[in-house]
């Protein structure tokens, strides 16, 4: 991994039940230098569950991804990280060990960000994946468990520590789920107090998002989650700023239909089984497009692909009879 962070980089996150693998063909065909899976449960993986396994398929050319593994054992850690390792080879960049999701089904098992609450047992759990594991281990973490108790500098510390070779910091406290504004500072005091790279990650929406929280915190990489939903062209967005070029302009409903129209057409043909979470990339990709609302009505259901091929075509007929098909409408964030 020497040299990964040697320039700023451009990472999809690990969005469960979105970063598949057309989601993640899309982010980096845009411009995402790297694309985590979406997590995936060390447990699930010790029992040989399929659902869970079926995390970790690559794509179609798919050649290098971050696996992010979650679980509070490190026995279970360990062993999972390596057969992960053997399974993917050459194909896995690096493991991270998610610290920061703060959904209740996962908090509550004593995974993700609960383990910001007992930081000895974090440290055990690096220190077992990176004794297992000859990829490095990165770790990904909030600004704190409870609101108003920053905690992640000395969390940093330790898991450097313990052996982690880069940290991902989201600004905001796990009570806080995804309300309120991410805090840039937590990640600026993050990445004065380690050695080792450190990625901002929260509320990056365009190009100027990304420049501008490098800017502000010194992170090494930028990480994007909600901000990519229906959104790829962030990417490229993001990118153009970071390389000094303008920052493109916003896709116009008709790129955006477009685009919604060949995810589905991937998921039909790459992911059948799935498909039925196209509704909600669908209704991400029409945010804000005039006739938005009648159209994510039709999308709840939609079973087949020609389901939603014919959603985005009355779409499509809609906005052109308003004359809006070239408009640029706003995201909502």
């Amino acid at each position: 991994m020497s040299g990964f962070f040697d320039r700023p980089r451009l990472l999809l996150a690990p969005m469960a039940g979105v970063s598949d693998e057309v989601f993640r063909l899309l982010a980096c065909e845009h411009g995402a230098d790297l694309a985590y899976t979406e997590m995936v449960s060390a447990k699930g993986l010790s029992y040989a569950n399929e659902r869970t396994r079926r995390l970790l398929n690559l794509g179609e050319g798919e050649s290098r991804v971050a696996v992010q593994l979650f679980g509070h054992e490190p026995a279970t850690m360990a062993a999972q990280a390596a057969w992960v390792e053997e399974t993917l080879g050459e194909s896995l960049a690096y493991l991270d060990i998610n610290m920061g999701c703060p959904a209740r089904k996962i908090v509550t098992k004593g995974d993700g960000c609960a383990l910001m609450t007992d930081p000895s047992l974090a440290a055990r759990v690096v220190s077992a994946v990176a004794g297992a594991a000859s990829r490095p281990v990165a770790v990904k973490f909030r600004r704190g468990y409870a609101v108003g108790d920053e905690t992640c500098v000395d969390f940093a510390r330790r898991m450097e520590d313990a052996g982690a070779f880069a940290l991902t910091v989201h600004g905001r406290f796990a009570g806080q789920m995804y309300r309120g504004r991410s805090e840039r500072g937590a990640i600026a005091r993050v990445k004065r107090a380690v050695s080792v790279p450190v990625v901002g990650n929260g509320d990056v929406t365009c190009g100027a998002d990304a420049a501008s929280l490098m800017a502000e915190t010194g992170c090494d990489a930028v990480m994007i989650a909600r901000g990519a939903q229906g959104n790829p062209w962030v990417f490229a967005q993001a990118r153009a700023v970071l390389e000094g070029r303008p920052e493109p302009p916003a896709p116009t409903v008709a790129e955006r239909i477009a685009m919604a129209e060949r995810h589905a057409r991937l998921m039909a043909e790459r992911c059948p089984e799935a498909l039925v979470r196209m509704r909600r990339h669908a209704m991400w990709y029409v945010a804000g497009v005039p006739g938005a609302t009648a159209a994510r009505g039709r999308f709840n259901y939609c079973l087949r692909l020609t389901d939603f091929l014919d959603a985005f075509e009355a779409l499509r007929e809609a906005a052109d009879a308003h004359g809006c098909l070239d408009d640029r409408p706003a995201r909502r964030g």
